[in-house]
Formats: structure tokens, sequence, C-alpha cells
């Protein structure tokens, strides 16, 4: 049967310290974004996902936000280079962690850069956000890797987030869901619902309909709701002060079979 693992990482001591690139800078409460972290944890593995955590890389301030390591389709990890260069030495231990679970492990490499934040996978379409981070070359590297397991990879244009998925994600139907200020092109995606909070445009997909949503979207977890949808909301005040978002705290693996 499918896997239900979900990578994690814990946030370094020098999280505060972590890149910002499109916000103000904002002081992080390190102690705070650990109970929130854990909190995170507990709300997938209450949801049926199995937690692996990745050794911690305590001197690299971005770490916590393991999803930007790694990119994984089906049973291929693809270790990512990314784009701001002190977040390189990230990778090494997201790649042991993939190794060990059994992961065809393939890697992106110099001059591309990629990193993982960029690319939303929906069915087997997979956007990949073009923009600050991530190159052309990166994106034909990720082309040559995925498009031989069935992937269909579409590039799109990030010019007013971190990553493509600071703007948009996926509800379990494909539907796009973005606040629409911050989507470069909306018309690329073929169904594509606004939403009115910019963290509402991040989605975790539990399972069963259920969605894990930053708390500070609210009417967007109303919206949601509405459609028939489960919102499961945890609150990452720290991490949104340094542009993450629920996705970029884990990678979930859904296509292992073991």
């Amino acid at each position: 049967m499918p896997s239900q693992k979900a990578l994690i990482r814990r946030p370094s001591p020098r999280l505060a310290e972590g890149l910002v690139t499109h916000i103000e800078r904002e002081k992080v409460d390190v102690d705070l974004a650990v109970e929130q972290w854990e909190a995170y944890a507990e709300a997938l593995r209450t949801h049926g996902w199995e937690t692996v955590e990745v050794d911690p890389a305590d001197d690299c301030p971005d770490s916590v936000f393991v999803e930007d390591a790694v990119v994984v389709f089906r049973n291929v990890a693809l270790i990512s280079r990314p784009g701001a260069e002190s977040r390189r030495a990230e990778t090494a231990g997201v790649e042991e962690a993939v190794a060990r679970l059994g992961c065809s492990v393939n890697w992106i490499w110099e001059p591309g850069t990629l990193d993982g934040g960029d690319v939303l996978k929906v069915g087997d379409t997979v956007y990949v956000g073009r923009g600050g981070r991530t190159n052309a070359a990166g994106v034909q590297q990720l082309r040559a890797a995925l498009e031989p397991l069935g992937a269909r990879v579409v590039a799109v244009p990030v010019n007013k987030v971190l990553h493509l998925k600071s703007a948009v994600t996926a509800l379990p139907d494909g539907t796009v869901v973005g606040h629409e200020p911050l989507v470069d092109t909306p018309s690329l995606f073929p169904r594509f619902l606004p939403v009115p909070e910019e963290s509402g445009a991040h989605v975790v997909l539990l399972g069963g309909g259920k969605l894990l949503m930053a708390a500070s979207a609210p009417k967007t977890a109303e919206l949601f709701a509405g459609l028939g949808h489960e919102p499961v909301l945890v609150d990452i005040s720290e991490f949104e002060k340094l542009e993450g978002c629920v996705t970029c705290l884990s990678v979930r693996l859904r296509e292992l079979y073991v």
C-alpha cells in the first residue's frame, strides 16, 4: 500500500538568522518556534503520518524548511541544489534520510539551482517555479529526471514571492489555490481558486479531505470547510516570519511502496 511518511527536521538554534527575501525581518522567538514545530509534527502523526526525523543541521539556520532540500516523485528523490548558497549544506542529511527509506537518489548539478519549495505536484503534473531560487538549468534537470517517470513538468514564473509554493498549492481534487496578488499568472493553472489570505494559499493534504493549514488563515479555512474539506489548523507564526509555510516544514512521501 502507499506510504504515509513525512520527513521533518528539528529547528536549528540559529533559526532566527534564517534568510528573508520578500518581507521585512522580524524578531523570531526560537523557543516558541520549537513548540510550534512539535505541534506541527504531532498534527501529522495524529492524522496517520509517520514522521521521520532528518538529522538536525544546527549550523544551518533555515534547515527546518526541509522541503527545499529534496523533490520526491514516486520512489525517486531528487536532491536539490538550493539557490541560496548558504543553504547547500542542508542537503546532505536529507540525502541520507531518503536513501535509508529506499528512495532512488538523483541530484541537481551545477550550474542548476532548484529549491524543493518551487515544485508543486498535482497528480502527474509537476509545476516548477522559475524564480529567485530555481534557475532554467534547474528546471531542465528536473524535467530530465522526472519526465521518464511519467511526469509532465510545467515551468511557471515566480517573481512576487520566494517559492512557487509560497504562492500556490492544490486541493485534493487538483484545484490550485492561491492569493491572487502574489500569483504571477493564475491562468497557467487549469482550475484556480483565489483565497482571501496569503497563508491560505498553503495546504498540506493529510488524506480523507483533511487540509493542514496555518492558523493565520481563518477566512480561507472557512472557505475550504464550506467546500467540504476539513481544515486542521496549526500556529506557525515564528516560521511565517521567515517566509515559511506549512508545506515547507515537511516532505510527504506518499508513493514509497515498501
